[in-house]
């Protein structure tokens, strides 16, 4: 159902539906379009732009019918975020030309070519088409794609970190000792406040840039305040109003 008023007037809404089990929620905003455009984020939000005199109740019935496609879509994110940012190759079709599609992976929220990817950040050579395949005829060794994932992550979490850390421990008025980058299996972020030493998880590189300020903001509060108490949350209100939202975005636990 819309959350705002019926109508024409209105220009944007938020409309739900359900697939199984899942419910699905699409912020809906009149633009001018010709045709209803529906996008799942790799963030796990959907939304939608439909013609400035559509009606919310064709909307909803194209949401509808889309739903299944959006789960399908979301479950697929879901997947890559418990396999460290890599959507793998789903079987073509019987008959189908093709052994596989190529491997995508998340890159700072946006679905990307995992391979063409590599290559413009020099981890692959510039002629790798997807032929140097693994025993399956399907591409690159999967172990050997998750290394290079991994360093890829890391490279660019230690790229946007200062970039990031330096404009809120200014404000903040604390600063870290020394930042690490490093691959961690149950924590987004992790500090020391004796040394003030904060060490990052570089699988945050597959999530939009405000997740990495949140877990940055996250660990320096606690140079301010070491426990997760009211004052500590109090902090974080100030610091990163957004915190409450950009935690629900990081709900998959690193793997």
């Amino acid at each position: 159902m819309p959350s705002s008023a019926p109508g024409h007037a209105a220009r944007t809404a938020v409309i739900t539906t359900t697939c199984g089990s899942r419910s699905i929620q699409a912020a809906v905003t009149r633009k001018r379009v010709k045709n209803l455009n529906l996008r799942v984020h790799a963030d796990g939000t959907v939304t939608m732009s439909i013609p400035m005199r559509t009606s919310i109740a064709r909307a909803q019935d194209f949401l509808d019918r889309k739903a299944p496609w959006i789960a399908q879509r979301l479950e697929r994110i879901e997947a890559a975020r418990g396999s460290r940012g890599i959507i793998h190759p789903a079987a073509a079709p019987a008959g189908s030309a093709d052994a596989a599609t190529k491997p995508r992976m998340l890159l700072w929220g946006e679905e990307v070519d995992a391979y063409s990817t590599l290559q413009k950040h020099g981890l692959l050579p510039e002629v790798f088409d997807g032929t140097d395949s693994d025993a399956t005829g399907t591409g690159i060794d999967v172990d050997r794609l998750q290394r290079l994932v991994d360093i890829l992550y890391k490279q660019e979490v230690a790229r946007e970190l200062p970039q990031v850390a330096r404009p809120l421990e200014s404000v903040m008025g604390v600063a870290a000792s020394r930042w690490q980058v490093r691959t961690m299996k149950t924590r987004w972020g992790s500090c020391t406040p004796k040394t003030a030493a904060i060490r990052i998880n570089s699988q945050l590189a597959a999530y939009p840039i405000e997740c990495l300020s949140f877990v940055v903001a996250h660990e320096l509060v606690h140079l301010m305040e070491p426990s997760h108490n009211a004052r500590f949350h109090m902090l974080l209100d100030v610091y990163c109003p957004r915190n409450r939202e950009l935690a629900a975005q990081l709900k998959h636990a690193p793997a």
